[in-house]
Protein backbone atom coordinates (compact mmCIF):
# COMPACT_ATOMS: atom_id res chain seq x y z
CA UNK A 1 0.00 0.00 0.00
CA UNK A 2 1.59 3.74 -0.79
CA UNK A 3 -0.16 5.00 2.44
CA UNK A 4 0.87 2.01 5.03
CA UNK A 5 -0.67 1.71 8.22
CA UNK A 6 2.54 2.71 10.37
CA UNK A 7 2.55 0.26 13.76
CA UNK A 8 3.35 2.83 15.90
CA UNK A 9 -0.01 4.21 14.84
CA UNK A 10 -0.76 0.82 16.87
CA UNK A 11 -3.66 2.04 19.94
CA UNK A 12 -6.63 -0.49 20.91
CA UNK A 13 -7.77 -3.84 21.04
CA UNK A 14 -11.56 -4.02 21.13
CA UNK A 15 -13.71 -7.20 22.09
CA UNK A 16 -17.20 -8.04 22.15
CA UNK A 17 -18.42 -9.44 24.83
CA UNK A 18 -21.77 -10.88 26.26
CA UNK A 19 -21.33 -9.71 30.54
CA UNK A 20 -19.03 -6.55 30.02
CA UNK A 21 -18.77 -6.26 33.99
CA UNK A 22 -17.47 -9.86 34.39
CA UNK A 23 -15.52 -9.46 31.36
CA UNK A 24 -14.10 -6.22 32.62
CA UNK A 25 -13.63 -7.60 36.14
CA UNK A 26 -11.30 -10.54 34.52
CA UNK A 27 -9.25 -7.86 32.76
CA UNK A 28 -8.66 -5.68 35.26
CA UNK A 29 -7.55 -8.17 37.70
CA UNK A 30 -5.28 -9.74 34.72
CA UNK A 31 -3.45 -6.32 34.12
CA UNK A 32 -3.56 -5.29 37.86
CA UNK A 33 -5.20 -1.76 36.29
CA UNK A 34 -8.37 -0.04 37.93
CA UNK A 35 -12.12 -0.94 37.01
CA UNK A 36 -13.13 1.25 34.36
CA UNK A 37 -16.27 2.96 34.52
CA UNK A 38 -18.94 1.20 32.46
CA UNK A 39 -20.80 3.61 30.38
CA UNK A 40 -24.08 2.65 28.63
CA UNK A 41 -25.59 3.92 25.05
CA UNK A 42 -29.23 3.69 24.37
CA UNK A 43 -30.77 2.60 21.06
CA UNK A 44 -31.51 6.10 19.72
CA UNK A 45 -30.57 7.17 16.43
CA UNK A 46 -27.12 9.20 15.94
CA UNK A 47 -26.71 11.14 12.92
CA UNK A 48 -23.20 10.96 13.47
CA UNK A 49 -22.88 7.32 13.25
CA UNK A 50 -23.78 4.96 10.13
CA UNK A 51 -23.65 1.15 9.79
CA UNK A 52 -23.35 -0.40 6.11
CA UNK A 53 -24.34 3.34 4.87
CA UNK A 54 -27.18 3.61 6.90
CA UNK A 55 -27.76 5.51 10.11
CA UNK A 56 -27.29 3.67 12.99
CA UNK A 57 -29.84 3.37 15.91
CA UNK A 58 -28.23 0.24 18.25
CA UNK A 59 -27.44 -0.23 22.02
CA UNK A 60 -23.72 -0.75 23.67
CA UNK A 61 -22.03 -0.86 26.82
CA UNK A 62 -18.34 0.16 26.79
CA UNK A 63 -15.38 0.15 28.65
CA UNK A 64 -11.83 1.19 28.49
CA UNK A 65 -9.39 -0.49 30.19
CA UNK A 66 -6.70 1.76 29.73
CA UNK A 67 -3.20 0.38 29.50
CA UNK A 68 -1.86 3.47 27.66
CA UNK A 69 1.75 2.84 29.97
CA UNK A 70 1.96 -0.43 28.07
CA UNK A 71 0.88 1.42 24.87
CA UNK A 72 -2.71 0.92 24.26
CA UNK A 73 -6.10 0.27 25.24
CA UNK A 74 -8.45 -2.32 25.59
CA UNK A 75 -12.03 -1.65 24.64
CA UNK A 76 -14.95 -3.72 26.03
CA UNK A 77 -18.50 -3.75 23.99
CA UNK A 78 -21.49 -5.64 24.76
CA UNK A 79 -24.03 -4.86 22.34
CA UNK A 80 -27.80 -4.34 23.89
CA UNK A 81 -29.84 -4.15 20.98
CA UNK A 82 -30.16 -3.27 17.48
CA UNK A 83 -28.46 -3.64 14.36
CA UNK A 84 -24.15 -2.54 14.37
CA UNK A 85 -20.82 -3.59 14.06
CA UNK A 86 -20.79 -5.39 17.15
CA UNK A 87 -23.84 -7.17 17.42
CA UNK A 88 -22.95 -8.55 14.00
CA UNK A 89 -19.62 -9.91 15.12
CA UNK A 90 -21.55 -11.29 17.99
CA UNK A 91 -23.88 -13.31 15.98
CA UNK A 92 -21.29 -14.18 13.39
CA UNK A 93 -18.28 -15.25 16.01
CA UNK A 94 -19.33 -15.17 19.41
CA UNK A 95 -17.20 -13.43 21.88
CA UNK A 96 -13.90 -12.19 20.44
CA UNK A 97 -11.72 -9.52 19.49
CA UNK A 98 -13.74 -7.33 16.79
CA UNK A 99 -11.33 -4.60 16.06
CA UNK A 100 -7.52 -3.67 16.42
CA UNK A 101 -7.23 0.45 16.41
CA UNK A 102 -4.81 2.29 14.73
CA UNK A 103 -4.44 6.39 14.95
CA UNK A 104 -3.12 7.20 11.30
CA UNK A 105 -3.58 11.39 11.73
CA UNK A 106 -3.50 13.01 8.80
CA UNK A 107 -3.79 10.26 6.70
CA UNK A 108 -6.26 8.84 7.19
CA UNK A 109 -8.92 9.88 4.52
CA UNK A 110 -5.62 8.35 2.46
CA UNK A 111 -5.62 5.50 4.09
CA UNK A 112 -9.71 5.07 3.82
CA UNK A 113 -9.36 5.83 0.07
CA UNK A 114 -7.08 3.22 -0.38
CA UNK A 115 -8.28 0.47 1.45
CA UNK A 116 -11.91 0.81 -0.41
CA UNK A 117 -9.75 0.55 -3.93
CA UNK A 118 -8.81 -2.36 -2.55
CA UNK A 119 -12.18 -3.64 -2.17
CA UNK A 120 -12.26 -3.20 1.56
CA UNK A 121 -16.08 -1.74 2.78
CA UNK A 122 -16.19 1.04 5.63
CA UNK A 123 -18.41 -0.81 8.01
CA UNK A 124 -19.27 1.89 10.58
CA UNK A 125 -18.09 5.38 10.56
CA UNK A 126 -18.89 7.53 13.48
CA UNK A 127 -17.84 11.25 14.21
CA UNK A 128 -17.34 12.66 18.30
CA UNK A 129 -16.54 16.18 18.91
CA UNK A 130 -12.36 16.36 18.10
CA UNK A 131 -12.32 13.31 15.94
CA UNK A 132 -13.66 10.02 14.48
CA UNK A 133 -13.75 6.37 14.16
CA UNK A 134 -13.97 4.05 11.20
CA UNK A 135 -14.75 0.03 11.24
CA UNK A 136 -13.06 -1.19 7.93
CA UNK A 137 -14.81 -4.53 7.44
CA UNK A 138 -11.69 -6.56 7.10
CA UNK A 139 -12.40 -10.01 8.90
CA UNK A 140 -12.43 -12.37 5.79
CA UNK A 141 -9.13 -11.30 4.69
CA UNK A 142 -7.57 -10.09 7.38
CA UNK A 143 -9.12 -12.12 10.15
CA UNK A 144 -10.16 -8.80 12.55
CA UNK A 145 -11.87 -5.70 11.59
CA UNK A 146 -9.76 -2.38 11.81
CA UNK A 147 -10.38 0.84 13.39
CA UNK A 148 -9.26 3.81 11.46
CA UNK A 149 -8.50 7.13 13.66
CA UNK A 150 -6.86 10.47 12.82
CA UNK A 151 -6.36 10.92 16.24
CA UNK A 152 -7.25 9.19 19.78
Amino acid sequence: MQNAIDFNGFIQVAIIVRDIEKAAKEWCELFDAPMPKIREYNATADNDITYRGKKAIYGLKLASIDARDRGFIIELHEPTGGESTFQEFLDKHGQGVHHLGFEAGGRRDAIIGELEEKGYEMRTIGLYPGSSWTIVDSEDKLGVNLNIKPKR
